[in-house]
């Protein structure tokens, strides 16, 4: 889930299942947008404060995060009517779910225009990362099966993951 603000505090929550690793150094994420309305929030408050929160979704409230990605007003903020907690963070701007076990703080860092289908593609660097104790191995490894982190395929088809197995960097043989 994506939690957002605007310059008048007003926060703003939205499912998005779009989102992808674009590179470790600096560490970035992409994010597509389907094409703009007057009342995107999500978007228009990200060029606003130019930050924005992504927060994993867990099996025992995946349907009230589904609740999120419905039409709301413009300027309605979903945490309340959906049941999630905002939190915050040092003196980032972008409120952060409370219930989440994995929340990640980004910057906008570029907005590109895909004109086949008319989208955009949002890039954020990572600035925070914040995970609730035991999910991480001492090597580092964020475990998304403690974590709890369920996925989406689609737009409304919900999974809870199961580990295959870690894979040393591939090489050629």
């Amino acid at each position: 889930m994506i939690g957002t603000t605007n310059n008048n505090g007003v926060t703003n929550l939205a499912l998005f299942n779009s989102i992808f690793h674009l590179g470790a150094n600096p560490p970035l994420l992409g994010m597509i947008f389907r094409p703009d309305g007057d009342d995107h929030d999500t978007l228009n408050n990200i060029k606003q404060t130019g930050q924005y929160t992504i927060n994993n979704v867990l099996p025992e409230w995946f349907e009230k995060a589904h609740q999120t990605s419905a039409r709301y007003p413009s300027g309605y903020s979903e945490f309340e009517p959906c049941g999630f907690k905002e939190s915050y963070y040092d003196d980032f701007k972008a409120p952060f779910v409370a219930e989440s076990s994995i929340m990640i703080g980004l910057e906008m860092r570029e907005i590109i225009d895909i004109s086949i289908n008319n989208t955009k593609l949002l890039i954020g660097e990572i600035i925070h990362v914040l995970l609730k104790d035991g999910i991480v191995a001492s090597d580092g490894y964020v475990d998304h099966i403690k974590a709890g982190t369920v996925t989406v395929a689609g737009l409304d088809s919900y999974f809870t993951t199961e580990h295959l197995g870690r894979l040393a960097y591939a090489k050629f043989i």
